[in-house]
């Protein structure tokens, strides 16, 4: 097979039919592209011009084979236009790898923003625990995650955003009025150091662990039990976004008088954030969060 090189070489000699006016387009001597000319037929295995004192004129097959020159050519033409567009343009799949609260509440004004403004991009979306979240990225199979609490990830690590924790209830309006009250304590399972840091605030604040306790697998099942009044728990700001104004919200402090908060981060390899899909998905969350900061300001 010709290399690109060689396909130009016949296209030209195709185009001029005559060598003098071939080699100066190609600027080379008349000896050196007669040279090329021969190896070229060589390697096809038949004579493509046939050369007369009146100049060239085209074989059969060097009909066929420069015409599939010329369609090579195009066709490489085609593809460097096209990766040039890559590189104006978002193209390719965004692989991202989210912890489920962030996912359902957080997640979809960002995504939606990233879908409309690059709608040649694809985007394969994983929710879950944290800590699977951060397999995936790990074994490459997801360029990015977003993950909850303070974690050991060793490569790129960009905090995003704090949110206080709440006890929320619509019954209970103050902490005194937890160690008088038989309503359940709902809890939700996770995979990080919420509920520890939960118990720790328990304890500073109360001598009894509470009275009725109800345990559930996911945070929004959690979070809908207390929105219908089920009992009370301990929810992070994010998933109480669009709440009504009967729920009560009585923010968390530690030692110092500070909020209790949880932090998000997004997480990948050096690798990844090169990828035209994963800047852009960045700007977009830069942006969100700049919008986020002005309007609570």
């Amino acid at each position: 097979m010709s290399t690109i090189s060689e396909l130009k070489l016949l296209t030209v000699l195709a185009q001029e039919m005559n060598m003098r006016k071939a080699a100066e387009r190609l600027f080379v001597t008349q000896p050196a592209l007669s040279q090329r000319l021969q190896n070229i037929e060589k390697d096809w295995g038949t004579p493509l011009f046939i050369r007369s004192q009146r100049g060239l004129s085209l074989t059969a097959a060097g009909e066929l084979v420069t015409k599939f020159a010329m369609e090579t050519l195009k066709k490489e033409e085609e593809v460097k236009e096209s990766i040039h567009a890559f590189k104006e343009e978002v193209y390719g799949t965004l692989k991202i790898a989210v912890a489920s609260i962030v996912g359902q509440n957080w997640l979809p004004e960002v995504l939606k923003r990233f879908v409309e403004r690059y709608p040649q991009a694809k985007v394969s979306l994983v929710t879950g625990w944290s800590s699977d979240m951060m397999k995936s990225v790990s074994e490459d199979s997801m360029h990015i995650g977003i993950v909850r609490g303070v974690s050991d990830w060793k490569g790129i690590k960009i905090h995003l955003f704090d949110d206080p924790l709440y006890l929320v209830d619509r019954e209970i309006a103050k902490l005194e009025d937890i160690a008088l009250t038989n309503r359940p304590f709902i809890q939700f399972k996770s995979d990080s150091n919420y509920y520890e840091e939960i118990q720790v605030w328990w304890h500073r604040n109360f001598q009894l662990p509470p009275n009725n306790t109800i345990v559930v697998d996911q945070i929004e099942t959690c979070k809908q039990l207390s929105f219908n009044g089920i009992g009370y728990s301990i929810l992070p700001s994010i998933a109480l976004k669009k709440v009504d104004d009967a729920l009560s919200r009585i923010p968390l402090f530690n030692d110092y008088n500070e909020p209790i908060t949880r932090g998000t981060w997004l997480i990948g390899y050096e690798a990844t954030f090169q990828l035209k899909q994963v800047q852009a998905f960045l700007e977009i969350v830069h942006e969100y969060l700049e919008e986020e900061k002005r309007g609570k300001g």
